[in-house]
């Protein structure tokens, strides 16, 4: 049962630099997180922008600032982290001088984007919200505080992206005001009863394959709290995943598309933009291709496009 008298495609980011990656170590993705923060998003907004397209850019809280010090001895003591040694790798300088763990400056670009863009939360430092060190203290700090970085520049954080997509605090989520989440995308493969090998396995096949991506429906998980889960992600082209050809990631996408017109559901595409630091100009050839083709379809009228936040409001008001 879906409640939209159209197919809809909606576009969530997550949007952290170098946070997502600090436990494979700094130097690991230095070089792409240097990429995205130089060029990467510029022409990721000039791509959306041509394509009219309102993206939900999940992000981390400490991409809202361009600085950061230590306050008697201790990083970023509003936050209960999960371990003594969370910020160890902070360096608590500036933007100019460590840009991959700074984006207060993209995300003044993503703000002035000729095509409004919703700015969403991906917490603050990228704890996991499923694992048990993460406390509810951590997480309601987390929350807390990018709440009120998002207000000091006027925004209210309504869409949520979990660190590594893992479930967790949803209660701290509500009472921090968001409406919806982005849940893990329900394939066979994403079950908690396989092991990572197995999921990473399954997923490979069905970039290979081309599989068609489920196509989803908002879901009331708490009262006035959404999952809106992903269809898919559209796979970055590094290390063996280089190997997978690009028309297999851009032939599933259009297939997800066409699913949600003809079934009048959402195709909820997402990732990373340090995806697209590697075979840049192929990954965004690829993205090229797949807005053309969601933009035929809107012209069409067969299509919306929206982000995450009007996507549950719309749903909400029509069930």
């Amino acid at each position: 049962m879906t409640a939209f008298d159209r197919g809809v495609f909606t576009l969530s980011l997550d949007f952290e630099l170098i946070w997502g990656t600090l436990d494979r170590g700094v130097d690991t993705y230095r070089e792409a997180c240097e990429r995205e923060h130089q060029f990467v998003v510029d022409r990721l907004l000039a791509l959306l922008a041509e394509f009219e397209i309102s993206a939900t850019w999940c992000t981390l809280g400490h991409l809202f600032l361009d600085s950061c010090e230590l306050h008697d001895g201790r990083k970023h003591p509003e936050i209960v982290p999960p371990r003594a040694d969370w910020f160890a790798e902070d360096p608590c300088t500036s933007e100019s001088e460590d840009p991959i763990f700074y984006g207060k400056a993209l995300l003044d670009r993503v703000l002035a984007c000729g095509v409004p863009q919703e700015i969403g939360c991906h917490s603050f430092s990228h704890p996991i919200f499923d694992d048990p060190a993460c406390t509810r203290e951590t997480a309601q700090t987390e929350l807390a505080e990018c709440v009120r970085l998002a207000a000091e520049r006027g925004l209210e954080l309504q869409s949520f992206a979990f660190p590594r997509n893992r479930v967790g605090h949803l209660d701290a989520l509500r009472e921090q005001g968001f409406s919806v989440y982005r849940g893990p995308d329900p394939a066979w493969f994403e079950d908690a009863r396989w092991p990572r090998p197995v999921k990473r396995l399954g997923h490979l096949a069905d970039v290979l394959l081309a599989r068609r991506p489920p196509v989803v429906v908002p879901e009331e998980t708490l009262p006035g709290l959404w999952n809106l889960p992903g269809s898919m992600i559209y796979f970055p082209m590094h290390g063996r995943r280089r190997h997978i050809p690009l028309s297999a990631r851009v032939s599933r996408a259009f297939k997800g598309l066409e699913a949600a017109v003809d079934r009048r559901r959402v195709f909820h595409l997402w990732f990373h933009p340090t995806n697209l630091a590697f075979e840049t100009d192929a990954m965004f050839d690829g993205l090229r291709r797949i807005f053309e083709r969601a933009s035929a379809l809107r012209s069409d009228d067969r299509l919306a496009v929206l982000p995450m936040r009007d996507v549950v409001a719309q749903h909400a008001v029509q069930v």
